[in-house]
């Protein structure tokens, strides 16, 4: 790692989270967000899909679709995020569309973040699994929309005619789950554990099937600080991070 240990900025006053999927920032992120919220930061999730392609097949995608929305919004709430929003894109089929690319912009638009955290669009060819398209599709439409659309007048014009959203330029992007010679970030979350794992419990569909949910997790954590020079005993979550002012 490349930077000190992340400490809540005091210029950051709220943040865009983008995924994919309801989980996937508890997976990858909750830790680093129960650090944010904690400090006063108001934290926002934009969720590209609702995550009806995952369970027993026999379900109906739209019961699917209820169940994952209420399990992300119970998760949210645990680590102290009040708002989510669902852009309704296809689950397992996720492109870095124009389309897409106008929906999060017109969320960063909205919202007008300081930072916005999504998923890296590279591969991590170490833990494939975290390299999921959806992942992948969803980061390369985010950062699209940080640079250039959301900034750009010119970019979705009817977001600014239509709807009079001005222009916003996030001056930081944080990636998860990129190649790990990329990172440059390490957040201390030995602290907030109980809360992300709480938040990941709260998607008992994706979840509560696992015997060893919290060992799981903490093996991954205090890997992730051993490998990135923590002492041990320590858990950590690690991002590249990017200044797009």
């Amino acid at each position: 790692m490349t930077d000190a240990l992340d400490e809540p900025t005091r210029d950051v006053q709220r943040v865009l989270v983008v995924t994919a999927h309801p989980d996937d920032v508890d997976f990858g992120a909750a830790g680093t967000v129960t650090t944010w919220t904690a400090s006063g930061i108001e934290v926002v999730y934009c969720v590209c899909t609702s995550g009806e392609a995952s369970g027993d097949p026999t379900t109906p995608p739209e019961t699917t679709a209820r169940t994952r929305e209420a399990e992300q919004r119970a998760a949210a709430a645990t680590v102290g995020v009040r708002e989510v929003l669902f852009l309704g894109h296809p689950d397992g089929r996720l492109t870095p569309s124009l389309e897409l690319r106008r929906d999060i912009t017109r969320v960063i638009r909205r919202f007008r973040p300081h930072r916005v955290l999504t998923w890296s669009p590279e591969i991590n060819w170490e833990f494939l699994v975290t390299s999921h398209p959806d992942h992948r599709a969803a980061g390369e439409a985010a950062l699209a929309a940080v640079y250039p659309d959301a900034r750009n007048p010119h970019a979705h014009p009817e977001l600014l005619v239509d709807e009079g959203l001005q222009p916003w330029v996030v001056h930081e992007l944080w990636l998860a789950d990129g190649p790990p010679e990329r990172r440059n970030r390490v957040v201390d979350v030995t602290d907030v554990f109980p809360t992300k794992l709480a938040a990941l419990r709260a998607h008992r569909s994706q979840t509560g099937h696992l015997p060893d949910l919290a060992g799981d997790i903490r093996g991954w954590l205090a890997e992730t600080a051993r490998r990135s020079g923590l002492p041990e005993g320590r858990l950590a979550e690690t991002f590249q991070v990017v200044s797009t002012a």
